[in-house]
């Protein structure tokens, strides 16, 4: 076993489902290697339900659970700045709301950081589901080394979020969380990678996410596609992009995010860009 300290970091928000709540932090709880310290931000007020379960899980868990009540929203971003400060350890895990982790994610994101001490980041691959657990929609698999998703974040997203462990002292180096819309956690692995963070995924999947019909809408519309093709018009400011693959990714997301409907971007998304 490794002994590692580390942090987790969730935030929960008043549209969260209270039970998909309950289910994702109980599977941070019930881990083969407990966190040193869970921190849960809760962006402004929530419903009795989830206040309930908070109370609960932290009456229970004393030695590893705080929280921070914001009495307004503040969105995800800032949100997450707000608890990364408050995170003692310098590896700290993220975790959204709904989501469940494997048993072993943990032990196996420590065990990695242990052996390549030099990485600033690892993620892992997500199975995808909608309510059952045991019934896969697909695999979001992503690169695994450096150099992989260096050249991939070119193109996309290349850390599945809800499943990263990183290095606080480097998140906090490259600026932390900033706004931007659907987008905070690629424009902070674009701006790491400009800081000269080391990223790394495991192949194995390390977190079960839950999606609906609202996940692939989110992924499509004005606003998204408009977000997105100012994170590839800042990558191309930064020259990490040249001007043809900035045209390209800009020709297929509109495409993709803004011309089809959301039946087909969620047939395209199952097909082509999941396993």
């Amino acid at each position: 076993m490794c002994s590692i300290p580390f942090s987790v970091l969730m935030c929960v928000y008043k549209n969260d489902n209270f039970s998909y709540f309950k289910m994702a932090i109980e599977s941070v709880l019930n881990q083969t290697i407990r966190p040193s310290e869970i921190i849960l931000v809760i962006d402004g007020p929530v419903p009795k339900e989830t206040r309930d379960i908070i109370h609960d899980i932290a009456f229970k868990n004393k030695d590893i659970f705080n929280f921070i009540d914001l009495k307004l929203n503040v969105g995800h971003g800032k949100a997450k700045n707000i608890g990364l400060e408050k995170c003692n350890n310098e590896l700290v895990a993220i975790m959204d709301s709904d989501d469940i982790c494997t048993k072993d994610r943990f032990e196996k994101q420590l065990l990695y950081f242990k052996k390549y001490p030099e990485t600033s980041i690892l993620g892992g691959t997500i199975s995808e589901f909608n309510k059952n657990i045991n019934i896969s929609l697909g695999k979001r698999i992503i690169p695994t080394t450096h150099s992989e998703i260096k050249k991939f974040l070119k193109k996309r997203c290349p850390m599945n979020h809800m499943t990263v462990m990183f290095r606080k002292s480097k998140v906090i180096e490259s600026g932390g969380y900033l706004d931007w819309h659907y987008n905070e956690d690629y424009f902070l692995w674009i701006r790491m990678y400009l800081s000269g963070a080391i990223f790394a995924n495991l192949n194995d999947v390390i977190v079960y996410a839950r999606v609906n019909d609202k996940f692939y809408l989110r992924r499509g519309g004005w606003k998204y596609f408009v977000s997105e093709s100012k994170l590839q018009y800042y990558m191309f400011q930064k020259n990490i992009i040249n001007i043809f693959m900035l045209i390209f990714n800009i020709v297929i997301r509109f495409f993709v995010q803004f011309v089809v409907p959301n039946k087909f971007r969620e047939w395209l998304f199952l097909n082509f860009f999941r396993k």
